[in-house]
């Protein structure tokens, strides 16, 4: 967060809360022995409530993890869930009102709706970014809200549930998520590594013209990489999930064994776009689509439903390794992630445009 961007936000909170006549503080309606020390991932330490009923999230990955762990918990989204949510999640979690972020969003923070909904705490969840414990700092002494940071990384993946669920009071469901995760984790690496250098060469399409790639070494392309040999080699990856504009010329001159296209991209105009009849992958059929609902599986934005890209982008490329079966693992995640009891048609859906036609 840029610096004039949180000296702003302070400001507006602090014109909110003197039109209001009193700033909100969980510190005054609680009793010091129901309260706890919190050290996060920044090292700060920060007082909350022992027993947390409302929580707000600064980012899309807090409202996936939070999601998965105490959907009850929250009280507002970050941003609205995407219209396939609606074939998933409960009416009560898609209707929710919308709060905004403070990091990487296309909206910042309504600090109204924030104040209004008085969260016992607001948890960002991610890659810690430079002045970040100043900024919660300034953020908790305004509104008088205690604001937390915690790391999430593929690597501490199961312990951030586990630190995140005994903050919240979801142990037992954090243990089960942690547990998912571990074992498909090491699953899918154990795969990776039988499949050693023999890795799918292949070009990741974004953008309404396709004419984006998920570039080499982009912070969105850290599962890619790992289970594919992405050729997308630029000199600036971007940092964004739209990725790197390129043109179709490029896109000829790698001419990649494999194209997997976004779910917002045109994967469903290939076969009618000349253009595009002249690329070996879509001569001989291997072209895919992300599978997404209610998140893309790849990870856009980049959170724990990317275990659900591991495992396809391995039973698509590399069957002959696998001997798991997937869809009993995206069932299980549905459910434990989502609860979301999935349907063998919604399954069906999910996967119909990705599986099935490796050459």
């Amino acid at each position: 967060m840029k610096v004039t961007r949180i000296i702003s936000l302070v400001l507006a909170i602090t014109m909110l809360c003197t039109a209001c006549g009193s700033r909100v503080s969980s510190e005054e309606n609680v009793p010091a022995e129901e309260k706890r020390v919190f050290v996060d991932s920044c090292g700060r330490e920060v007082l909350v409530d022992k027993e947390i009923t409302k929580v707000a999230l600064s980012g899309t990955l807090a409202q996936i993890v939070v999601f998965a762990l105490a959907p009850e918990k929250m009280v507002g989204l970050v941003s609205e869930w995407d219209s396939m949510a609606k074939e998933y999640l409960a009416t009560e979690y898609y209707q929710m009102p919308v709060i905004g972020q403070l990091y990487g969003g296309k909206g910042e923070i309504n600090l109204e709706e924030l104040l209004a909904v008085a969260p016992q705490l607001v948890i960002d969840i991610g890659e810690a970014k430079d002045g970040m414990a100043e900024d919660l700092d300034a953020l908790q002494q305004q509104t008088g809200i205690p604001f937390v940071h915690i790391d999430a990384y593929l690597d501490n993946t199961a312990e951030m549930f586990r630190i995140v669920g005994d903050l919240l009071g979801a142990e037992e469901q954090a243990e089960k998520l942690a547990t998912y995760w571990t074992t498909h984790f090491d699953m899918v690496n154990d795969i990776l590594d039988e499949v050693g250098e023999s890795k799918a060469e292949l070009l990741y399409i974004a953008g309404d013209e396709g004419l984006n790639v998920i570039a080499n070494g982009a912070y969105h392309s850290e599962v890619i990489d790992m289970f594919s040999n992405n050729i997308a080699i630029v000199e600036n990856p971007s940092s964004k999930g739209t990725g790197n504009e390129v043109d179709m010329e490029q896109l000829l001159m790698w001419n990649p064994q494999y194209l997997i296209f976004d779910s917002e991209s045109i994967y469903d105009q290939i076969a009618e776009r000349p253009e595009w009849q002249n690329m070996d992958a879509v001569k001989a059929g291997r072209y895919y689509e992300v599978p997404a609902g209610p998140y893309s599986w790849l990870g856009f934005p980049p959170s724990v439903q990317r275990i659900l890209g591991m495992m396809w982008m391995e039973q698509l490329f590399y069957p002959e390794y696998c001997d798991f079966d997937l869809k009993a693992a995206v069932t299980e995640y549905y459910s434990l992630f989502y609860h979301c009891e999935l349907t063998d048609a919604q399954y069906e859906a999910l996967v119909a445009n990705s599986l099935g036609k490796v050459g």
